[in-house]
């Protein structure tokens, strides 16, 4: 275990971290209790305080107990946008002593059908505009396991004039929605349900979320109360924050990174959160200045669609102290840019769902550039070659492995991926990562490449992550994603896909990229296509698509006749 990174620990931190020994749903206790009558959530100028979200907390677990017979430790499909009711309904589910299980909003009937059939989940709570999307699944017929649907409306938490104008299925009014199982959300509200009593604890499970599903079908990862806590808590302390702090919630709360760092810990820290359902940088940056927006969580490609925003000088900015996230390395020519416009860092951090978010984080004051930083409390983390699982020394490229209490228990009801997930390193599980890194000499960890994206080209190994970092300094490039491309020669080559700022489309071509590339990174890095899209394919968290802009360029390989030898 390398201790480099402690020269670099953030002054004043312990190593360690004391979790409290209590449920999630306790954290809406203690806040309401110390401050009943500040807001927690804004959502277009409709606040909802502290007090008010622990009694429609309660409300929710309530009727999930007695009108839908959610029992401790059942699974509750929940299936929506960022809004007021995402977060009563995941902290509901809490307070029944039950299992959230996040899902993606813009996964359709059949996606839903494999969350459904593998978190054995017999309840969903779901926003009107995605019903048609679960009623199939609702039911008792085959392929029906969803007993009950509680359906909510956005609109129902506005309650003035919005400044900035939400998206149309916000303001779209209340729906007539009926039938077996279903139930609304305003019904819930006024029937006043008191759940029983609160009785999870920290090693109960707490939320369930699924793997992107890169590899096979998404695995629920099993997370308890105290993993959970961990990196909530383990957050709020990092960052120093306070109950004074404004956070901008935009984010996707499905994913672990929204819901650790826009929900759960300002909730922990008793801090006040904007709620956007969807990101929209002119309405983002209008935020910041109303709301007096004191910490942003986000990713590169929001950053880079934030700071190419025409009309950003109209904005106030100046309460802005904290700009984070992760996801993917945030390019050198727009940490600079961003240190220009705010005079802030952007603090990296590094995370995944079976840790359910960050392991590894930049310290606040001494952040580097596209790092993933270092471990954070209580983590043990290495890096081992993947074949020998022999541990490496610094310097040397390999798989990152974390052991730490914020790891998962395992994937729910599949112990052989559980099983291949682990390694066993001096009497302790490590969870294989996936991600090949590096340790620099200050005990920083550096992203090279997810494992199984290795570009080999004439014998050379080429990270695309690497190749992109790079690119990203070319002042017509707004965005970029590196695939390999079959050649009957080299074995592979490299192509990058390319979408230029819109003030530069025009002024350059394909062979001027090729070009500049070649003179700016050894040549067999250097792509030697380039190929200009509009846009590039994004998940929902924003991160850009590119397993399936690699598998589109085999596709395009193999249509053309293109062998590899």
């Amino acid at each position: 275990m390398s201790t480099l990174h402690y020269k670099n620990w953030p002054p004043g931190q312990s190593r360690q971290l004391s979790l409290p020994q209590t449920s999630l749903s306790y954290n809406v206790e203690v806040a309401a209790t110390r401050f009943p009558d500040k807001p927690f959530i804004i959502f277009y100028d409709t606040a909802v305080t502290f007090s008010e979200f622990k009694d429609e907390t309660e409300r929710v677990a309530g009727y999930l107990q007695q009108e839908c017979g959610v029992q401790a430790g059942d699974r509750v499909l929940l299936y929506m946008q960022n809004s007021p009711q995402w977060i009563i309904a995941y902290y509901g589910i809490l307070r029944a002593n039950a299992v959230v299980v996040p899902v993606n909003p813009m996964n359709l009937t059949e996606e839903l059908r494999h969350f459904v059939d593998d978190s054995q989940a017999r309840t969903a709570i779901v926003p009107q505009d995605l019903y048609a999307q679960i009623a199939p699944l609702v039911g008792t017929g085959p392929g029906q396991h969803i007993e009950h649907v509680l359906v909510a409306t956005y609109s129902d938490y506005l309650r003035q004039t919005p400044s900035s104008p939400p998206p149309a299925f916000v303001l779209a009014p209340r729906e007539s929605i009926s039938g077996p199982g279903v139930g609304l959300w305003h019904e819930m509200r006024e029937m006043h349900r008191v759940p029983g009593p609160s009785t999870a604890g920290p090693e109960d499970l707490c939320v369930m979320p699924y793997t992107s599903g890169t590899t096979g079908q998404p695995k629920g990862c099993m997370h308890t109360h105290r993993s959970v806590m961990a990196t909530l808590v383990g957050g709020v302390n990092w960052f120093c924050s306070s109950p004074e702090g404004v956070h901008l919630s935009v984010l996707p709360l499905f994913h672990v990174t929204g819901m650790q760092g826009g929900m759960n810990a300002p909730l922990y820290g008793c801090a006040t959160i904007v709620i956007l359902p969807r990101w929209d940088r002119d309405v983002a940056a209008r935020s910041m200045s109303h709301y007096r927006i004191t910490a942003w969580q986000c990713i590169s490609t929001m950053m880079v669609d934030f700071l190419s925003n025409p009309r950003l000088g109209e904005y106030d900015l100046s309460t802005l102290s904290g700009v984070r996230g992760g996801g993917a390395a945030m390019p050198d020519a727009i940490v600079t840019k961003l240190r220009t416009l705010t005079g802030l860092e952007f603090v990296e951090g590094y995370g995944m769902s079976e840790t359910i978010a960050a392991t590894h984080i930049n310290p606040p004051h001494r952040p580097k550039p596209q790092c993933l930083g270092i471990p954070v409390y209580d983590v043990d983390a290495r890096i081992i070659d993947p074949v020998s699982l022999v541990e490496l020394a610094q310097g040397e490229t390999g798989e990152i492995v974390v052991n730490g209490p914020q790891i998962m228990r395992g994937y729910w009801r599949n112990p052989q991926a559980t099983r291949e997930a682990f390694i066993e390193l001096d009497g302790k599980p490590f969870l294989r990562t996936g991600d090949l890194g590096r340790i620099d000499e200050d005990g920083y960890f550096f992203m090279i490449d997810r494992l199984k994206r290795m570009i080999n080209a004439s014998g050379y190994k080429v990270w695309p992550a690497e190749v992109e970092a790079l690119m990203y300094r070319h002042p017509a490039i707004q965005e970029v994603c590196v695939v390999g491309s079959p050649d009957p020669h080299r074995g592979e080559t490299v192509k990058a896909l390319v979408v230029l700022q819109p003030a530069q489309a025009g002024t350059v071509n394909e062979q001027d990229v090729i070009d500049w590339a070649r003179e700016n990174m050894a040549a067999y890095r250097a792509p030697r296509m380039v190929e200009f899209l509009t846009s590039l394919p994004k998940s929902g968290t924003g991160k850009i698509l590119w397993r399936q802009l690699q598998t589109l360029e085999a596709e395009r390989a193999a249509s053309l006749g293109v062998k590899t030898p």
